[in-house]
């Protein structure tokens, strides 16, 4: 457990909502009008899958948010 604060922490928390609020507006932006048109259900199965891809690299980031190091 830390003693001390990290500079790590509240950075890693400013820069995921960044990347995910990119990631947001890229996905409505470029993705979306391509399956617009299609109906809901057919809409479900991308957009399950487009919301946990993010979810991916995110260990390793908060990894190195607590610890410091990528592993």
């Amino acid at each position: 457990m830390r003693d001390q604060p990290t500079w790590r922490i509240p950075l890693g928390i400013l820069t995921l909502l960044f990347a995910l609020l990119v990631y947001g507006i890229a996905i409505a932006r470029f993705l979306a009008p391509l399956f617009e048109q299609w109906p809901a259900l057919a809409q479900t199965p991308i957009y399950v899958l487009l919301g946990v891809v993010w979810l991916l690299p995110l260990k390793r980031f908060l990894i190195w948010m607590e610890t410091g190091r990528w592993r």
